[in-house]
């Protein structure tokens, strides 16, 4: 009886713990719903070689309550590889804290928008596959970034002209804002995994394996952050463009893991106990049906019925490793990092 009160106790901790972060959640993170924007600005001058101070200034109009709104904006092209690569590099937004007040983006000063790479027909197809990446961490770890897709038309300003672009796209909130949600900090220096707290260590490598993403190192950082949080190091990842889930038509394969496509899946987790290995297995097979209802829920959003086909089955195809046990062995525990 004693045992189960405290179990019971400690649920009730952590249900408080998740209410009192939720309740940190900015009012632009609050909804789920697209929401319409218009920016301009040109390509071009994004995409110029400058430091990281140099920003371009322009408006954004979006739409809340019905109505047309504008906020001033400054941007700046964010990643070198997708600098030169793509025809719509990701953006960093700023946004002044006067500018923010009383509006949608009230507490947000500090946004990252995310836009499909290429001209190219599955482009915003791509879009949805990586938002999902978001959005299934979300349901797995409590220490992830809130996201909020937008439909953007983009007036592009080529010399004297005009392009217009409708594109899917989505705001990722800066993490400095998650750590405050857990009165936590940023970490912003190299330290080994194994340093990491075992459990959200053993969570991220799984979510990793799950969307086929190599492109990561949380020792160094890699498009992945460290937060600090009741005396626990904890990764935070982003960036999953790069992965076997979304499969982009400019991603690299890193042939030195022994891997032939980026839909090959291969586990860089570190060496944990088998009873965090086993706990991570069960979170996730508990889970299933609820990562696959995330999934379901934009079948209707891809523009390609193909592409939301392979997407789910690409999914579907993780969960019967960790249904498996000799699979399990072989790609997860038998793949383990010790260096």
């Amino acid at each position: 009886m004693k045992k189960q009160l405290i179990t019971l106790l400690l649920l009730l901790v952590g249900c408080l713990s998740f209410s009192q972060s939720d309740q940190k959640i900015s009012l632009l993170f609050q909804d789920m719903t697209p929401i319409e924007i218009k920016l301009s600005y040109s390509n071009k001058e994004l995409r110029k070689d400058t430091n990281d101070s140099t920003f371009i200034d322009t408006e954004m109009q979006y739409k809340y309550n019905g109505n047309w709104e504008v906020i001033p904006v400054s941007l700046r092209a964010r990643g070198n590889f997708r600098r030169a690569e793509c025809y719509f590099p990701p953006v960093k937004m700023k946004i002044k804290k006067s500018n923010a007040k009383n509006t949608l983006f009230e507490g947000n000063k500090r946004l990252k928008l995310v836009l499909p790479c290429k001209l190219e027909t599955n482009n915003n197809d791509n879009i949805l596959q990586e938002y999902m990446a978001y959005k299934l961490y979300e349901a797995i770890s409590p220490y992830n970034f809130k996201t909020r897709r937008v439909k953007i038309t983009f007036a592009e300003k080529k010399g004297k002209k005009i392009k217009e672009h409708m594109l899917e796209g989505f705001l990722i909130e800066d993490d400095d804002l998650v750590a405050d949600r857990f009165e936590g900090k940023v970490l912003e220096r190299f330290i080994h995994p194994l340093a990491m707290d075992a459990e959200s260590s053993a969570q991220n490598a799984f979510f990793q394996f799950m969307i086929g993403n190599t492109d990561f190192s949380t020792a160094y950082q890699h498009n992945g952050k460290l937060l600090y949080i009741d005396k626990k190091i904890i990764p935070l990842p982003y960036d999953f463009d790069m992965s076997g889930l979304v499969d982009a038509s400019y991603a690299t394969v890193n042939t030195t893991l022994g891997i032939k496509s980026v839909k090959d899946r291969k586990y860089r987790g570190f060496k944990r106990d088998n009873a965090v290995l086993e706990g991570v297995r069960s979170q996730f097979l508990t889970q299933k049906q609820k990562l696959m209802d995330i999934v379901g829920s934009m079948a209707g959003d891809f523009e390609s019925e193909k592409e939301f086909g392979e997407t789910q089955s690409y999914i579907e195809s993780f969960f019967k490793v960790l249904e498996n046990d000799k699979d399990f062995q072989a790609s997860i525990v038998s793949q383990v990092r010790t260096k």
